[in-house]
Parts: C-alpha cells; structure tokens; sequence
C-alpha cells in the first residue's frame, strides 16, 4: 500500500479517536459495568422488613387481598417467581401520582401474607445505581437529557466507526510482522503502540459490532422515521395496530398465578420464568407477560425475553420478544442487534467474555491518547522544544483526569448505595451528584498537578475508591451500626472490586516510577520538565 495513503488514513485515524476517544472510554468501562447490573443492583439493594413470600400456590390470594387494600396498583404490577435482594417480594407495584411522567420517579411498594393470612404492605427503598452507571453507557457520560445525548453518542459512534476502519488500514502494512509484538521497554510510544494494535486488532469483530449497534440505537426513531416514509407511506403505526390482538372483553375467570406460570414452562420448557407482569387498561384490558431467559437464545432485552400471554387460556398470544420463538423478521434484525450489543446470550460465560472486552476497550482508546502524546513530544523535541506544548500538556491532563474520574466516580457511588437508603430523600440524584462531583474534581486535580503527577495520585484514589466496595461489605457484614447490609450471595460483586482495586493500586506504582525516571521532556516526566526553560 502507497505510503501517502497510509499516512491520510493514519492522520484520520489519529484525529477521529482524539476526538471519541474520551467519551468512549466512559461508555466502555461502565459498559463493561453493566454486564453484571443485575449482581450490582442486588448487591447495592437494601433488605426489606417483610414476612417470607407464600407459596407460589397462594399467589393469586395475595394480589386479590392486596388489590381490595390498593385499588390503584390493579393498573400495572409483578409477581416475582423467586425473590431476592432486587426484587423482595411476591408482588410489587409503582404508585404514580395523577397525572406523572412514567419518567418520574415513583415509589415502589410489595406486599406478603402475613402469618394470619392478612395482607403485609410496606415501601421498598431501592436504590437505582445500576441504572445510573447504564444512563453513563449509554450516553457516554454526557449529563444531558436522553433525547439531547443519544444523538450526540450516535456522532460519536460514527467517528468511532472511522477510527476502526482507518485504523486497520494503518495496521495491515505491518499485520504479519509486529502482529504478537508487545515490546516493553524504556520507548514508550513504541509498547502503547503494541498494546493499542493488539487490543484493537483482536477484539475487532466486537468493536465492529458495538459501534454498528449503538448507532442504530442512537439513530433509532430517525430510521424508523424514514422507514414510516419511504416503505409505509406514512402508515407505519397503523400497521402496528393491525398485528396487535387484544380482547378487552374478559372471557371468563383469569387464570391463577401458579397455573399460568406452569403454562408458561409447558410452552416453554427452555424458558427460566422470573416474573409475571399484568397490566390492566381501557383499550387493551387485562394483559399479562411472562420475563424470563433462556441461555440458549439472544434476549430483546438486557438481561431478560418476555412473552405475551392470554390471562384467561394460558396460551401463548405475541412471541416478538420470546427466545426461540420470535418470528423470522425479529431474530436475525432487531433481536440480534440487542443481543449482540448487550450480550443477553450463552450465559455467564459470554457476559464475563463481554466484561473482559468492555474493558479491553476502553483500554483501546486510553492507549489511543497515549499515543497522541507521545507523538507530540516526539516532534517537539525534533523541533527544538525542550519542554511540551500547551495543547499536549492539555490532552495529558485531560487524559488522566477523565478516565480516572470515571472509575473513581463509578467505585465511589456504587459504594455509596449501601450507605444512601433510609438517609437521604432522592436517592438517584444522590449517586448522579456522588459520580459527577468526583468525575470533575478528578479533571480539575489532573489540570492542577499536572498529567505526571495527576496519574498517580488518580490511580490510586481510583483504587481507594474501588476497595470502599468490599470494605462497605465487610463492615455491613461485621453487623456495625449503620453500614448498610450485607449479602452471601453477591460476594462476586466484592471479589471483583477487590481485584480492580489491587490492579488500580499496582499501575499507581508503575506510573509513580514513570515520573521518578521518565524523559524531561516527557508530559509523564513533567516534574523534572518545569526546571528546564523552554528552549
């Protein structure tokens, strides 16, 4: 390949990262969070004060005696197969006020049988951090409202998309020779390099896929939008209304809980039920789905498939969303765009394989600014300058305090989720306030001491901050006043914060000697850099 070439798509390649390298890190690193939202937001949930949940044969005794004590929860609610920290009992509801957003936030009640056979009714105080560190994937970290950010993230992509094609054109001239060369030594730009290429290259089929996902996800009601014009002439909700089949009418007596549910794995035997889902209006009537997953199949949603069922047969009335039996047009388009994306397939094994690449990926783009830096400073010092530039000390400064604030931010307010309930009145504002408060103190320290010594000291408040993880727990676990709670069940969640932290706490060592022995010229030597004058 022509050497002009490659030098465009290098300088392509250079600029596009430069510009969505930061903000993919963020949605990398808590994207890689969120494969395990479901053990997080059990882990942060707090326990609930409520008698043992009755046998699933007494079901629908409990949602009538809880429907005759509160009317309004007859409009949407679940009952949940097995309870457990995130969802603690049998039945649970919203209680909007009239006229609220369903984006508003709203209590949520449950309810038990008591021992006397009276309904148990109590307010469950969650905590949403889970869905906090999502918002962040999501939206790369962008504080904005969701209608504003994902068409920002979907621009971001975009670039991200330029960047990987760009950079696999860099990479081919070189492919077979530097292929499995990590050379680690005293040249810097040359082991980023390695690293960044075998990152890059070898989890290309992922990023492929995440960067084709996430903009259909960013651009999604823009391309239902010309799909409405050009393919439906307009028509497209009508088309909807005609496949959907609803009988508002009752047809006889509902079918209880218990056999509904044996229904469901009659029909299904593959499918794992977690909870039914009734929903009761004037258009529509009495609906109900049965969430569940079944490893064998990619799931619609991120952690879940669902599937319409007939309150009063039992039988199966909408598969769209069904594992395994999802028509023809739905599994190889819009289901395996969601699965693909949020590695809602083959179980444990695929999301620990997706954990791993989610931060291999924000590796990616962390080694990418590197690269940028040390390129600088290898044309400055060829130019004559002893000391770096302002846009290069900049990008250093930036480059330590976003991707460290994120994961200081991410440890601290995951870590405060078993300290917040019962304390505070907005708990998810709380976590949002913990996350972007640390995220902006980080930038600012970075900018304040500078790339080299901001590095450091970052990793290790990182690391601190990732440790308050498990320490919450012991503390919770050692029965201490008002540490939160503690779960046998989650200790994975602590077992992996522990081993993040000691990883942070080793790479602030290895950065602390970068800056004792690093090049004075060097953005990461920058303490030995301010005592030359700028030539």
């Amino acid at each position: 390949m022509r050497t002009d070439v490659v030098r465009m798509y290098k300088d392509v390649h250079t600029w596009v990262g430069i510009i969505s390298g930061l903000a993919l890190f963020i949605g990398f690193y808590a994207g890689a969070i969120t494969m395990f939202e479901t053990q997080v937001q059990r882990w942060a949930s707090p326990p609930v004060a409520l008698s043992p949940a009755p046998a699933i044969e007494r079901t629908q005794e409990l949602i009538d005696k809880t429907l005759a004590a509160r009317p309004q929860a007859e409009r949407q609610f679940q009952i949940t197969i097995s309870p457990n920290a995130e969802a603690p009992a049998r039945m649970m509801w919203l209680e909007r006020a009239p006229g609220a957003s369903r984006r508003d936030p709203a209590p949520v009640f449950g309810s038990t049988l008591a021992a006397d056979g009276s309904v148990e009714i109590v307010q469950i105080v969650g905590t949403e951090v889970a869905q906090i560190v999502d918002v962040l994937h999501q939206q790369v970290g962008l504080p904005l409202d969701h209608e504003i950010a994902m068409p920002i993230m979907g621009i971001i992509c975009l670039l991200y998309g330029i960047a990987l094609v760009s950079g696999t054109i860099v990479l081919l001239p070189s492919l077979v020779k530097d292929l499995f060369a990590v050379r680690v030594g005293k040249n810097l730009k040359r082991m980023w390099l390695d690293t960044h290429n075998v990152l890059g290259l070898f989890s290309l089929p992922f990023h492929i896929v995440i960067c084709l996902t996430a903009v259909v996800f960013a651009f999604h009601d823009q391309f239902y939008d010309v799909q409405n014009k050009i393919a439906y002439g307009g028509n497209l909700a009508a088309k909807w209304e005609e496949g959907e089949h609803h009988d508002p009418a009752p047809r006889g007596p509902v079918i209880p809980a218990d056999e509904l549910l044996r229904s469901v794995q009659a029909q299904a035997p593959g499918f794992r039920v977690d909870s039914l889902r009734y929903g009761k209006d004037d258009e529509h009537g009495l609906t109900v789905s049965a969430w569940g997953e079944d490893p064998a199949y990619g799931h619609r949603a991120p952690t879940a498939g669902w599937v319409e069922v007939d309150p009063y047969t039992g039988k199966f009335t909408e598969t769209d969303y069904m594992p395994g039996m999802q028509p023809a047009g739905f599994m190889p388009t819009l289901t395996s765009f969601f699965s693909l994306h949020f590695g809602s397939f083959g179980g444990p094994p695929v999301r620990w394989a997706y954990f791993f690449m989610g931060l291999a990926g924000a590796m990616l783009f962390y080694t990418g600014n590197l690269l940028w830096i040390e390129s600088r400073r290898k044309k400055e010092r060829k130019a004559g300058a002893v000391t770096q530039s302002r846009s290069t000390i900049v990008m250093g400064a930036l480059t330590v305090g976003v991707t460290l604030g994120c994961v200081a931010g991410i440890s601290l307010t995951i870590a405060a989720a078993k300290w917040l309930p019962g304390r505070v009145g907005d708990v998810a504002a709380w976590h949002s306030w913990i996350y972007y408060l640390t995220f902006l103190a980080a930038i600012g320290w970075a900018f304040a001491r500078g790339a080299a010594r901001a590095g450091w000291e970052l990793l290790a408040f990182a690391g601190a901050m990732t440790l308050l993880i498990p320490i919450t727990s012991l503390l919770a676990a050692a029965g201490l006043p008002g540490t939160g709670w503690s779960y046998r069940h989650t200790i994975l969640v602590d077992l992996t914060a522990l081993a993040g932290a000691a990883a942070l706490f080793w790479m602030a060592r290895i950065a602390y000697r970068r800056v004792e022995s690093g090049p004075r010229d060097s953005v990461w030597g920058e303490a030995k850099a301010r005592a030359v004058p700028q030539a």
